[in-house]
């Protein structure tokens, strides 16, 4: 099993939509994956058109395997399920400040369902609290999207800061600018310096209304409008993430 964070310190990044089609497009090669929405805000599960039971809360998810299996739910699409955010997830970081060994409590939780996934993808909240840290010591790879932008990319290098300050793994992190403008000067300029930089993605997912209007197809832009920009640009930036 593959763990995948979609994070950043930054909010607005197009962070979701990146969870979204990412997943999907894994999901595609025939194996068997689980999107994990994290933000309280529930974003993805909107996107699929799913709520949580109401039984569910952020307490059930911090107990591990079994609880998290009862509100597993199946998307639309064949071999990607999703566990829905709740709105409880606010209260995450003071649940965990409580946990014995918070920062390793997500990764023992979701070892259980390497049997049943291949991949799974976080969708994190943009922020850095202590559920940052369980899903960094969780994850395999962290994607982080950056708007190709000066406060973005200081975000990144703050992001970096932690990392360093915290002897936290940094190969992990792999960086990609999303809602790119290639008629902003500042746009170009900002993509060329960094991404050939080490740990930047080559790809770039262009700023389109196709993305934008994921909220009202409520569906991956991969599965409503392949043949749109971005949604290209989702598939080469999948292909660059597997090949390493």
């Amino acid at each position: 099993m593959k763990t995948i964070a979609i994070y950043s310190i930054k909010g607005g990044v197009g962070k979701t939509a990146s969870a979204v089609n990412l997943s999907y497009l894994a999901s595609l090669r025939g194996d068997p994956c689980l999107l994990c929405d994290l933000d309280s805000q529930g974003a993805s599960s909107y996107y699929f058109r799913i709520s949580p039971s109401r039984k569910y809360s952020s307490e059930k998810f911090l107990k591990g395997k079994n609880r998290m299996y009862e509100h597993i739910k199946a998307t639309d699409f064949e071999g990607l399920d999703i566990l829905p955010s709740d709105f409880s997830y606010r209260n995450l970081d003071i649940e965990l400040s409580e946990a014995k060994k918070p920062q390793k409590k997500l990764r023992k939780n979701l070892d259980a369902l390497a049997e049943d996934y291949r991949h799974v993808f976080f969708d994190c909240p943009p922020n850095l609290t202590l559920l940052s840290e369980s899903v960094f010591s969780a994850s395999d790879i962290i994607l982080v999207p950056l708007i190709p932008t000066t406060l973005s990319v200081r975000t990144y290098a703050q992001l970096l800061d932690f990392f360093n300050e915290h002897g936290l793994d940094r190969s992990k992190i792999r960086a990609f600018f999303t809602m790119a403008e290639k008629r902003k000067s500042m746009h170009a300029e900002i993509i060329e310096e960094h991404r050939s930089a080490p740990g930047f993605l080559r790809q770039v997912v262009p700023n389109s209304a196709d993305v934008e209007k994921m909220g009202i197809y409520r569906a991956p832009l991969n599965a409503v409008r392949p043949n749109a920009a971005a949604a290209k640009a989702y598939r080469s930036l999948w292909e660059e993430i597997i090949a390493g």
